[in-house]
């Protein structure tokens, strides 16, 4: 059986749940959280940095995270080179997605159980986004190379169902914000 699109799980409206109180929960399929340049050593000689946030609330399934992650990758290497960049996925997907599968057929209601122990069957995983502003990926990059961060972020948020922002700034106005809270 296919996915359901993804409008069917683009809104908060499940409780949340989480693994450890549902039994065969599926794996989480994104292989990696940090791409590129991962030395913090070497990381140094980075000046900006690019972030990708959401603009409103909702959920994102892991395998559109996933696309995000890949797209935003492929580009980076290719124009960028992966010594040159550090990529971070800031969020994962803890919240499983349940579905209580029902039939639509002439007859079906003699085979189904409707809504008793509706708990659903768990179908995948999902990042919950509930509130507008949160940092879905974090880019460090040098400044001759900003231009390709962006075009890769904006590649990225094709495959998002929830509106995003990219944000750049200069990685000296992080380091003096830890400074003077």
């Amino acid at each position: 059986m296919p996915l359901r699109p993804g409008r069917c799980y683009r809104r908060l409206k499940r409780p949340y749940t989480r693994t450890e109180y549902i039994a065969g929960a599926p794996y989480v399929q994104i292989p990696r959280f940090e791409l590129g340049n991962t030395k913090a050593r070497e990381r140094v000689r980075f000046d900006y940095i690019v972030e990708l946030v959401t603009e409103g609330t909702g959920q994102i399934r892991a395998n559109a995270l996933e696309a995000a992650r890949q797209m935003a990758y492929k580009y980076l290497s290719k124009y960028v080179g992966d010594p040159n960049f550090y990529l971070k996925i800031t969020k994962y997907p803890f919240h499983v997605i349940r579905e209580n599968k029902m039939l639509a057929m002439a007859g079906a209601d003699r085979l189904q159980q409707g809504m008793r122990l509706a708990f659903g069957v768990p179908t995948g995983r999902a990042v919950r986004i509930t509130k507008p502003g949160t940092v879905l990926m974090h880019l460090e990059i040098e400044g001759k190379n900003l231009a390709h961060a962006k075009e890769a972020f904006r590649r990225a948020s094709s495959k998002l169902p929830i509106p995003m922002r990219i944000v750049a700034y200069p990685k000296q106005v992080q380091q003096q914000a830890k400074v003077n809270p």
